[in-house]
This record gives C-alpha cells, structure tokens and sequence, in this order.
C-alpha cells in the first residue's frame, strides 16, 4: 500500500456525507509494529490503512470512534505496548486522531489531484489547533527532500511536521506477459507508480489497480525516454531483439534507480558484448541487472519470480531512501519553546 493510498477511502467517505478520522502515528520508540508516518482511516462505513493492529489499533479506533460523534478538537493518544494491552513490544506509540468534517471534501479532492500530479504533501499541526494545515510540495526529485515525520514535545506542548508522497516509486515494466503480470500483480500493493508497456493491448486485463496505467504502443522506446527521474525500469518482452533496443534507449540515461533485465547470465554476457561493441562504456554494465530477483530463490514460475523481484526493488529502494534521507536530513523546525504560549 502507497503511503497515501488512504485519501481515496478518506475521500469516498467524506462524499457519502460522513465525517472520518485520520490516525496518524507521530511517534515510536522502541520496538513497535508500525514507524511513524503509518496512516489509517476510520468511519462507520469503512476503514482504510493500519497503524500496527492487535490492540493499538483496536484502542486507537474506540478513540476515533468517540471523535465519530462529535466535532471536537485533534486528540493525542499514548500507547505503551505492554501487559496493559496484552503486548509484549515493549515499545511506545503516539496516535493522532483528527477528525474529518464532510465540508473538507473538496480540500481532499484537491490534495488528492495534488498526488496525481507528482506532488507530495507536508502537514503541519500543534497543540490548541482544531486541524491540520496542509500544501503541496514537490517530489524529491525538485530537491524538496524525503518523507518524514518530525513530532516535538516541550511540557505539555506538541507539534507535527510531515511530509508524504514526496519519494516517488515510477515503475516501467516492459512485458504483458506471464511474468510481467505476475510482477505488476506483486509491485501494485506497494505504492509503485507502475506503467506498464505493451504492444498487444489485448493482453491488459480490464480491470487494474489505479497506480498501473497500460500503455499499448508500438514505441515502448518513447516511453523509456518520458519515464520520470528515479524510475525503476523492468525489461521482459516477448523478444529479445526488443529488450536489446529497450536496454539501448535506458543506458541513454543516467538518471534512472534501477534497470533490470530478465534472462540468464548467457543473455547478460551476449547483450553485454553488443552493447560495448556500440559503443557503451564497460564500467556502465553494472548498471544492468541481469539475472533479476533476490538471491537464493530458484523457482521459474512467475509467481515466484515476481516476488523475488519485488523484494529486490523494495531493497534498491529502501537503499535509496536511506541515502536520501542522510543527505536531506528534512527541514529544521523551532524548537516549541520558541512558540507562543496559549493564553
């Protein structure tokens, strides 16, 4: 699930005229089934989201569900994972709980549009404030930084600073095959932005989850050349003549996050030959990953070699985003002491 997969139910519950709370896990500390950032909705007619289950979740939500009734102010719940919710984590866990008027709906559905347009969202909230401000921001690509949420106490006041859906996962898988569904079929859970590019339309189920957009074209090159920074691009077509052009049109760049190839070593070492022979520079071969998928796992069914693959991008892509967040440490906010005082 993307990180802000929770505005479309916050949304569909705010048109059907029903208010909804947002849960937000601010902060943790020690051992704890979710990190901060982790994001639910609650309402009557559905949830969407998890901040870690078991019996956090279930008190948090008896919390959103008394928010439920009545038009009060943000609440800040303390959760300490022990014998007094029968857990034994050992961690502790501040939840946000905010609740979410109808009269929000258009607001959502700007943010929302925000989202589709390659944006991120940063929040900001303090203690005394009955709602959370929001703005667009751009992806880190625009030297904006990574995610990240940034909760501060002093006494007995708070503040939140966050920051979501600013590292971006564009995913280009080149196939529509066996493997090539059964990898969209694994990545589309977890928040990839997937195209997904074939010839042969007909091979596009009906129906797909709304981060994967098919692309039925006779120039998957064009696409290679329009994919974003920082994408993540899967060849495995029906041809190999076509996967040489593909692997062509991708070395052209160097601002992609990972290029993988399906195929043996054999069809690493042929293409790698021909691709030197035109001229591309020995040290960019490693570049290619070719055979793909984690280590270890042998299976050919595709089944299998699409979780393997998946488990290899969400490596490359935490990787990433460790780096990111070392060098875009975030924003520095004043501490709270530097706040006014409620009167």
């Amino acid at each position: 699930m993307n990180a802000t997969d929770w505005i479309h139910a916050l949304i569909d519950q705010l048109a059907a005229g029903e208010a909804a709370v947002l849960l937000t896990v601010v902060h943790a500390v020690g051992s704890t089934p979710r990190a901060a950032g982790a994001t639910m909705v609650v309402g009557h007619a559905q949830h969407c989201g998890s901040i870690g289950g078991g019996q956090l979740e279930l008190q948090a939500e008896s919390a959103a569900f008394a928010l439920l009734e009545r038009d009060s102010p943000p609440r800040l719940l303390r959760f300490a994972l022990g014998p007094s919710l029968g857990q034994c984590c050992g961690g502790l866990v501040w939840v946000l709980a905010e609740r979410i008027a109808p009269a929000a709906l258009p607001d959502w559905q700007t943010r929302r549009d925000w989202l589709g347009d390659h944006f991120g969202l940063l929040r900001q909230i303090a203690d005394g404030e009955l709602q959370s401000r929001w703005q667009r921001v751009a992806a880190h690509n625009g030297n904006e930084g990574p995610d990240f949420t940034h909760f501060e106490t002093h006494d007995a006041h708070w503040r939140l600073t966050q920051q979501m859906g600013a590292e971006p996962f564009p995913v280009r898988v080149f196939g529509a095959g066996h493997v090539g569904s059964a990898v969209v079929n694994a990545l589309a859970p977890l928040g990839a932005r997937i195209g997904w590019i074939d010839g042969r339309e007909y091979l596009f189920p009906d129906e797909l989850p709304d981060n994967v957009v098919p692309i039925a074209t006779d120039t998957p090159t064009a696409e290679v050349r329009d994919a974003p920074p920082g994408t993540y691009f899967l060849i495995m077509t029906h041809s190999h003549a076509l996967d040489f052009e593909l692997c062509e049109a991708i070395f052209a760049r160097q601002d992609f996050a990972w290029f993988g190839l399906i195929g043996s070593t054999s069809k690493r070492n042929n293409f790698a030959r021909q691709l030197t022979a035109r001229g591309l520079p020995p040290g960019r071969l490693a570049d290619l990953t070719c055979p793909i998928g984690i280590a270890g796992i042998q299976g050919k069914q595709p089944e299998v070699i699409a979780a393997a693959v998946a488990a290899q991008l969400l490596q490359v892509r935490e990787a990433r985003s460790a780096i990111l967040h070392a060098t875009h440490p975030g924003p520095d906010v004043p501490p709270l002491s530097s706040l006014p005082r409620p009167q």
